[in-house]
């Protein structure tokens, strides 16, 4: 039985960062479920009909808004793009804000706009993260809440944040693949030429360490690793394949990932036995085995350390959202 589109509000005030803004209408726009329907609806909102878009701290061009603040009151998602100038808020905007927050509604941020969220007392007491470069000055001015600058994006299901600008697509990505699996948000993401999961956080953007003595890439042996995610593969076989030592290769997925081999190997494999549970019917113990976890139970043990639930459950979740139609 179709159901009506989850009703996404971008608020746009002046000021607003355009790319920021431009984010989640790219995203949640693009989506599709299998009959080829629009499980999201985007409004984008504000008290003034032009708004000014800014990039870098400088203003380059006006956007027409074409619905009032009025129309985020029934939207189950309300999103705070990256603002030029995030300490000088406009009243409304908070309450509006404040008003989501209140009633259940998602409320979610990109950079900057964070500062609004913590203005509107959203964020006291919780983990959060915005750019790198405004980290310091959010902690400082919200000494309640914790920031942590080295994440992509943080959330517990009710309030979201992001890092910088690109970071804003991981986290509509994010977000689609909660509302409707891993499958759905795949098929998004290649839509907008995006990894559907880019680990490692923002740590590898900050300015300030030294650069690698060398530059070479991980990427043929990222995307060699990612295909054969379900196979046993191990370090030893992943630096061969590399044509490195193991330590230098660990320092390099440090440097160019953020995380160790191990870890990056066995966020894919968490993503293959989603895109397998979501998407067949094989049975747990062979779903753990394609995936490359060797046995249901250790499938099980992994799926309770990072998702908090158990593979049966998670399909029972999951499946019928990525197979509507």
């Amino acid at each position: 039985m179709p159901t009506d589109p989850h009703r996404v509000a971008v608020l746009a005030p002046d000021g607003v960062v355009g790319f920021d803004l431009s984010i989640p209408c790219q995203v949640f726009g693009t989506v599709r479920l299998a009959d080829g329907s629009h499980p999201y609806r985007v409004l984008v909102c504000g008290s003034r009909r032009t708004v000014s878009a800014t990039a870098g701290g400088m203003t380059y061009f006006d956007i027409k808004v074409p619905h009032p603040l009025s129309a985020a009151e029934d939207a189950g998602t309300v999103l705070v793009p990256g603002l030029s100038a995030p300490y000088r808020v406009p009243g409304e905007l908070l309450d509006t804000v404040r008003a989501a927050a209140e009633r259940g509604a998602r409320v979610v941020s990109i950079c900057t706009g964070a500062l609004v969220l913590a203005a509107a007392g959203l964020l006291n007491g919780r983990r959060v993260t915005t750019h790198w470069a405004t980290a310091a000055e959010l902690a400082s001015r919200y000494p309640d809440v914790t920031v942590d600058a080295r994440a992509l994006f943080i959330g517990d299901g009710r309030i979201f944040t992001s890092a910088g600008v690109a970071a804003g697509l991981d986290l509509c990505l994010h977000l689609v693949s909660r509302d409707f699996g891993a499958a759905v948000a795949a098929t998004a993401s290649r839509v907008v030429v995006m990894a559907p999961i880019r680990e490692g956080g923002q740590a590898q953007f900050i300015p300030g360490s030294e650069p690698p003595a060398d530059n070479g890439s991980l990427a043929a042996t990222l995307a060699w690793m990612q295909e054969n995610a379900g196979e046993p593969l191990t370090l030893a076989g992943i630096a061969q394949h590399a044509a490195l030592s193991v330590r230098t290769l660990t320092r390099r997925f440090q440097e160019q990932i953020g995380m160790s081999p191990s870890r990056w190997l066995r966020l894919q494999r968490l993503h293959l036995a989603r895109r397998l549970l979501e998407t067949t019917d094989l049975p747990i113990p062979q779903v753990a085995e394609r995936s490359g976890y060797g046995s249901a139970n250790a499938l099980r043990a992994h799926f309770a350390q990072d998702l908090a639930t158990t593979p049966q459950r998670y399909r029972h979740a999951f499946r019928p959202a990525a197979q509507r139609g």
